[in-house]
């Protein structure tokens, strides 16, 4: 492949990198190695670092898909099983309307509270909770009346016995007699009842006062009898609790009603012997004694005559005084008529007066009769007097016969309503023990009533029919089986991935060994070849190897290293193939190239090159017995020469630490373009340490999936003990599917891989 024909390194079009400073610490600054672009993501990421990366967590769950997919599948595969072995349940539902208070068919208060103003959130909890009760599910219980082989059959096996029953089936429970023994019987009836409540659930109706009593059992005929008899107990225990407080009251008033009833006798008997022995007369009025009653009345009597006697006091005055009578004094005498006879008299006098003289006969005549009209109005007048004084005399007589009896009785008044203390208490006494004795009767009657009246605040509205098959639930159990697997395969999953320590990604070698990742090699399937796939140039696993050459030549200021090292932590990590690789890379681009087999301990190259011959190699050049134009040997490339390790010394290390190794390595760097050395690993040998130290950069081999972090970190810090300059590293055997990267594309006609969610150096 020609220059031109090189893939281009990410960060643009026909952008060339930067060439890497010579130094090793500069080798070794992952910032200076990366490009442009890759420098911008890793600082903003790092900007925030706690930003979630879901990316990063779906490519984790992409790695681990088969470990999903089987917990998955293992999840449904037990969750089917369950299915099949679990023993079918059967639910039968009762519709229950529950009302704070029953129909009033009678205005008549009973024993329970009646403040129903309004809904009480609490009843229809309290109403869930009785319906839940141990006494109902007693009480039903022993309604049931059931035998203990009825209740064998009930229990429901679970999964585990019911495949041993399969496996070997046992004779069905027979029906048997339920024990004579009390206790015996009381045990049952204890189980009979834990039966029922465990099989027993209330689910209120959302806003409204209805209730479903749900009742779950392996029989169907049984729940829809246990849910219709948990109703009626139901019901019929409100009533049992009315009725009994009812009766309880009942009772209770019929205790207090006879010690009233005891006690207003003896009160009342008391107020009478009382009255009896101090003589004292209550007529009922007002609690007043007769004496006062009677001094009431001479009160009332004596203010009657005062103003009477005050009247007639006046008139008498008027009447004494010689003036002119009152007109109602007049109008009840004849005295105005004798005045309107004298009036007419008097004007015939005056007319006649005129005409004759007053000696004149008929005018003497006259006058006497004026005369005598006026004696007998003075005699009237005197008559009218003398009644007005009679009238006040009598006034003043009676007024003065009240004012004598009523001193009389107050004072026999007073010594009354001294001796009617002690009556008035022992009265009162008495009163208010009849007023209790009549409102505890009258409750006694009102409960009665109300008790003969069985008011029901529960209905039922709809009575179970059959039993519907509630669980098990293929659909719902395969669907938890799903997310149980799910969740599981996820947690699996990430929990291996946390404790997987080992380099994965070309960003593990960056984030934990700050190298540059030179390229990333792809893992090979296991029926493709390496030899096959490194003799097709357009393989995704040759055009790697390529990259990893193009990133080379961008390692230090004047290209590749003119002895390049490539060693790795441990063996099997493709170190001996990328060797080769890259040797015959750079010999087709018209380098002369010599690959140097340094691994003394366990060599490769021999098999891999399918060479004959070459009995002397590396051992022998450094022991002084050859030259080093003796060891090389052709290969099938020209321009490719190897030296091959020869004879396995007993001491590696010390050959190698020789002053041989690094004259070889002069001679060989003079003579050829290119010296790619083939070392051992670096974990516990000193050889690639040695060696290391006398190239000019060494590439570091990391396995993707195998080499633990630890081992890495060490082998680098050994490498770097040595003073080796580390020109970067390759991720071989990289799997980008499994590990849930990667990318695809084609450019020029050739399919070049991709890895990673970000660019690298190196990738095609």
């Amino acid at each position: 492949m020609s220059e031109d024909h090189l893939p281009m390194p990410p960060g643009g079009d026909g952008e060339r990198l930067p060439a890497r400073p010579a130094s090793p610490h500069a080798a070794l600054a992952q910032r200076q190695a990366l490009p442009a672009a890759l420098q911008f993501q890793d600082t903003a990421a790092k900007a925030d670092p706690d930003a979630i990366d879901l990316l990063a967590y779906w490519q984790v769950l992409v790695k681990r898909r088969w470990l999903v997919l089987g917990c998955v599948a293992a999840a449904l595969v037990a969750a089917l099983l369950v299915t099949l072995l679990t023993t079918p349940v059967y639910r039968a539902s009762v519709l229950l309307e529950l009302q704070q208070q029953g129909p009033q068919v009678v205005q008549v208060g009973g024993v329970q509270p009646s403040d129903y103003a309004g809904w009480d959130p609490d009843f229809m909890q309290t109403q869930v909770q009785l319906l839940q009760s141990q006494s109902l599910a007693e009480r039903v219980a022993d309604e049931l009346d059931l035998d203990p082989g009825m209740l064998a059959r009930l229990e429901a096996p679970g999964p585990l016995q019911r495949l041993l029953g399969l496996l070997r089936p046992q004779p069905r429970a027979q029906a048997q007699a339920r024990p004579r023994d009390p206790r015996a019987a009381q045990a049952l009836d204890r189980q009979v009842a834990g039966l029922i409540r465990a099989g027993l659930s209330v689910t209120p109706v959302r806003d409204s006062r209805l209730v479903y009593v749900n009742y779950d059992s392996v029989a169907p005929d049984f729940a829809v009898r246990v849910a219709n008899a948990i109703a009626d107990g139901f019901i019929a225990a409100g009533i049992e609790r009315r009725f009994g407080a009812t009766s309880y009251a009942k009772t209770y008033l019929e205790d207090q009603l006879r010690l009233t009833k005891a006690k207003l006798e003896d009160s009342e008997r008391r107020l009478v012997e009382f009255a009896q022995k101090e003589n004292l007369v209550n007529t009922g009025k007002d609690d007043q004694s007769l004496a006062s009653q009677n001094l009431v009345q001479l009160n009332a009597a004596l203010a009657a005559a005062q103003d009477q006697r005050i009247r007639a006091q006046a008139r008498w005055r008027q009447a004494a005084s010689g003036g002119a009578l009152p007109a109602d004094m007049i109008g009840n005498s004849s005295i105005r008529a004798l005045q309107q006879q004298k009036a007419m008299l008097q004007a015939k006098y005056q007319e006649l007066l005129q005409k004759f003289k007053p000696d004149y006969p008929d005018m003497l005549q006259l006058k006497g009769q004026m005369d005598e009209l006026d004696s007998q109005i003075a005699r009237e007048v005197a008559s009218v007097r003398a009644s007005v004084k009679a009238e006040y005399d009598a006034a003043a007589a009676q007024e003065n016969l009240l004012k004598g009896q009523i001193a009389q009785l107050r004072n026999e008044a007073l010594a009354v309503d001294g001796r009617s203390i002690q009556y008035n208490i022992l009265k009162r006494e008495a009163d208010t023990n009849r007023q209790l004795y009549d409102s505890l009767l009258q409750r006694y009657k009102e409960i009665g009533v109300a008790g003969d009246v069985r008011a029901n605040n529960i209905a039922i509205i709809d009575r179970a029919q059959d039993a519907g098959r509630i669980r098990p639930s293929l659909r719902n159990n395969l669907a938890l089986g799903l997310l149980a697997g799910l969740l599981l395969g996820v947690l699996a999953a990430f929990l291996l991935e946390f404790l997987d320590d080992t380099l994965k990604l070309p960003a593990d070698i960056e984030q934990k060994l700050h190298l540059p990742v030179l390229g990333v090699i792809p893992k090979l399937g296991p029926k493709d070849s390496i030899a096959a796939a490194i003799a097709d140039p357009r393989s995704h696993f040759s055009e790697a190897y390529r990259s990893v050459r193009t990133a080379l030549q961008f390692a230090t200021d004047h290209g590749v290293p003119r002895t390049l090292l490539v060693t790795s932590s441990g063996p099997g990590e493709a170190k001996s193939t990328t060797a080769l690789t890259l040797a015959r890379n750079f010999a087709q681009m018209g380098k002369r190239v010599l690959l140097i087999e340094a691994d003394l301990r366990n060599p490769s190259l021999r098999r891999n090159l399918r060479l004959e011959g070459g009995e002397q190699g590396l051992s022998n050049l450094l022991a002084g017995s050859c030259t080093l134009s003796e060891v090389i040997l052709p290969t099938d490339d020209p321009r490719l020469k190897v030296v091959l390790a020869g004879p396995l010394p007993p001491n590696p290390a010390e050959l190698l630490s020789g002053s041989k190794l690094v004259s070889a390595l002069t001679i060989a760097a003079e003579t050829y373009d290119q010296v790619i050395v083939d070392g051992p690993p670096t974990l516990g040998l000193a050889d690639a340490l040695i060696l290391a130290n006398a190239v000019d950069g060494t590439l570091l081999m990391v396995t993707s999936g195998k080499t633990k972090i630890s081992v890495a970190q060490a082998s680098l810090k050994r490498l770097l003990s040595a003073r080796a300059r580390i020109v970067g590293a390759v991720l071989a055997k990289y799997d980008a599917r499994a590990a849930g990267y990667g990318y695809g594309y084609h450019y020029d006609a050739y399919s070049y891989y991709g890895y990673g969610h970000r660019p690298r150096l190196g990738k095609g």
